[in-house]
């Protein structure tokens, strides 16, 4: 039987002994790096399904680890952070990372989170169907991979989902909740994630946030996707 394999980057002995027991006890293989330098190694030669990674480490800051790794990998990843401020979570998102937990954390909360993780990673066969297309943009579901004006534009895994449920439904508004909730499956989020992925979406497709041809703001609801031509 198959094994998601959980990366744990996380220099403090004791978290990583509960979080392997709880990973473990879910049917996961944990692997383990007690530093950046390591876990950085690790993430890119042991290819894990998906990484819990602490955002202040010794050696290489967490922050700069998870940069690294999107330069090589989709992995998801989920960052932890000591302090519950604003800036921290928003700059582990703008870094790459797919979500956050602050410390202290409940094991309830993180299990939940990294099950979303996995279930992204392995994408269900029933959502891997044809590519959508949409003038200047195309969309491989299966490749989970997009283009703009036949470039390929490098997406997160949850800016993917993301991108992905919308356009699959184009003209419909999405709250934030619902946004999370089809795009990771996860039960516990805040609406600032959802607007951060949102602005790096439209970073990457090239949108003018005043006149934006693809995502649009629908005010006291949530996102669309429409083509504005």
């Amino acid at each position: 039987m198959y094994r998601p394999r959980v990366l744990i980057i996380e220099d403090e002995a004791r978290i990583v002994e509960v979080l392997t027991w709880y990973l473990q006890k879910d049917g996961c293989e944990v692997l383990a790096a007690l530093d950046g330098e390591t876990g950085l190694e690790m993430a890119l030669s042991e290819r894990p399904d998906a990484i819990i990674l602490d955002l202040m480490l010794p050696g290489l800051h967490g922050l700069e680890v998870c940069r690294r790794i999107r330069r090589e990998s989709r992995v998801p990843i989920l960052m932890l952070t000591a302090r519950d401020a604003e800036s921290d979570k928003v700059l582990g998102l703008e870094t790459g990372a797919d979500d956050y937990v602050a410390k202290p954390f409940s094991s309830r909360e993180l299990m939940a989170r990294v099950r979303a993780l996995l279930r992204r990673a392995t994408f269900s066969d029933s959502m891997a169907r044809d590519r959508l297309s949409f003038p200047g943009l195309e969309i491989d579901p299966a490749g989970h991979e997009a283009a703009l004006n036949g470039q390929p534009v490098r997406l997160t895994p949850m800016e993917f989902q993301i991108l992905l449920l919308m356009a699959r439904s184009p003209g419909r508004a999405f709250n934030r909740e619902e946004i999370i909730e089809h795009a990771s499956g996860m039960e516990f989020i805040d609406a600032r994630t959802v607007d951060v992925h949102i602005r790096h979406l439209r970073a990457k497709l090239g949108e003018d946030p005043s006149n934006p041809r693809y995502l649009h703001t629908v005010w006291g609801v949530g996102y669309k996707f429409e083509v504005v031509t």
